[in-house]
């Protein structure tokens, strides 16, 4: 059984965000403050990792973590690499039109794997450049730096090129084929992406691009849970990491009588159901082990482990009740899930940490395990080594949760709250007259 099982709920939280913010000390490069995918040598830069690193600086300053100077010097190392990375959008260059590529080489920046340019990715890292920038507001020559570099990428950011004349933003476009043949359709983590493209002073979408993006949601009742689909849980997470959407509601939620955030209360039961079901009986699922997001995952080619009973995917996007399921799990969604139902997420996580004490290395979770496929030692497969996406997404709901700090320094942005306002949301915090309780 791991030691952390024995602490309080507070203090469980602290040792994990303490532990996931490591993440971004431990790998971040030194020259360019770039940020790898994983902890996995010879990993490339997420560009959408960097961005979460870009929010934690914040946060950590807040708790005692790193010193301001610290994070101010790295924060100005990323943003100084990126407004002097190619925007050429060649085949090896870092970018177009003020977005980037999805990965880039650790060391020159340039794209890797022939990876997409991403609109999704480019976003989160954005969305890390104006948290740094509504942070740091000291009149100092680094701290103006800080804010104007910001502001020059985020407005570069060709948002309007990124809809290829269609009705919604493309996912992504790739200098060998040009634009990837599908958009932002159906519910996904997109709402930070549309509101910063709603709200660019520069190169904006039009509000009926939002519309046409949520005219494509599907809305089910699934284990008696009406609610708005999306299979895997980071979906119903990433989003909620920037913007606080507790008591806000667009059209299609008003329509609806619910919002956002009770929605992503509604995926952890749904998901917590559809575990304790089990429709493909797979090891340890019950209502307390659960968690189907996207996250790696063994594959049919595993020579390490003793059996394979079932076809296996690698890393895919897991998600409930349609699949695809191979029986791996990914705890650090268990723990994102925590603003949304804390005694559920809190219980499932530490009822894994008994079961399971192998998942954590130095505090850290791995992405995900699987209880169904077991290795030569009789122990359930671990993904080896850490998802920088994983940590940012842990450290920055751990910290709304106990804190609601980021979601409140969030408020002060005004180009994301003229892009949600673009949207169509109303209420909750974004009327002046209301109040928003944090619940530690």
């Amino acid at each position: 059984m791991s030691s952390l099982c024995m602490l309080s709920d507070d203090a469980l939280l602290d040792r994990l965000q303490q532990a996931a913010f490591g993440y971004f000390v431990d790998t971040m490069n030194a020259e360019n403050g770039l940020v790898p995918d994983t902890s996995r040598e010879h990993s490339p830069v997420s560009i959408a990792v960097v961005g979460f690193a870009l929010s934690a600086y914040p946060a950590a300053v807040e708790r005692g973590w790193m010193e301001r100077a610290e994070a101010v010097r790295r924060s100005l190392l990323a943003l100084r690499f990126f407004r002097d990375s190619d925007q050429s959008g060649s085949p090896t260059a870092t970018g177009y039109k003020g977005f980037y590529y999805h990965f880039l080489d650790i060391h020159s920046g340039r794209r890797v794997w022939r990876s997409e340019l991403s609109m999704i990715d480019s976003a989160m890292l954005i969305a890390g450049m104006l948290t740094a920038a509504t942070y740091f507001t000291a009149d100092t020559a680094a701290e103006a730096e800080l804010r104007e570099l910001a502001d020059l990428l985020y407005r570069r950011v060709d948002w309007h090129w990124s809809r290829d004349g269609t009705g919604t933003i493309r996912q992504g476009w790739k200098p060998e084929s040009g634009f990837l043949h599908y958009g932002w359709e159906g519910y996904s983590e997109a709402i930070v992406l549309y509101a910063l493209a709603l709200g660019s002073p520069t190169h904006p979408v039009s509000t009926d691009c939002y519309a046409g993006w949520t005219a494509t949601y599907q809305w089910e009742n699934l284990y008696d849970q009406d609610f708005l689909y999306a299979g895997p849980l980071f979906v119903h997470h990433f989003s909620h990491a920037w913007v606080d959407l507790r008591g806000v509601r667009d059209p299609f939620m008003r329509e609806k009588n619910s919002d956002y955030f009770e929605n992503s209360r509604r995926a952890v039961v749904v998901q917590r159901r559809y575990a304790q079901l089990n429709p493909h009986q797979f090891v340890g699922y019950d209502c307390n082990c659960w968690g189907l997001s996207a996250c790696d995952g063994p594959t049919d080619d595993q020579p390490e482990v003793a059996n394979e009973p079932r076809r296996l995917f690698g890393y895919a996007a897991r998600g409930v009740p349609y699949g695809p399921d191979d029986g791996t799990l990914s705890p650090p969604s268990v723990l994102t899930s925590v603003p949304f139902a804390p005694q559920l997420a809190l219980g499932a996580l530490r009822n894994v940490l008994m079961r399971h004490p192998e998942i954590l290395t130095d505090d850290r979770l791995a992405t995900s395990f699987n209880a169904s496929v077991i290795d030569h030692n009789g122990q359930a497969w671990v993904s080896p080594g850490h998802y920088g996406l994983d940590q940012g997404a842990v450290f920055m709901m751990i910290e709304n949760h106990r804190s609601g700090w980021i979601w409140r320094l969030l408020h002060g942005c005004d180009y994301l709250v003229n892009g949600m306002r673009k949207a169509g949301f109303t209420g909750g915090w974004l009327d002046p007259l209301v109040t928003v309780e944090v619940h530690s």
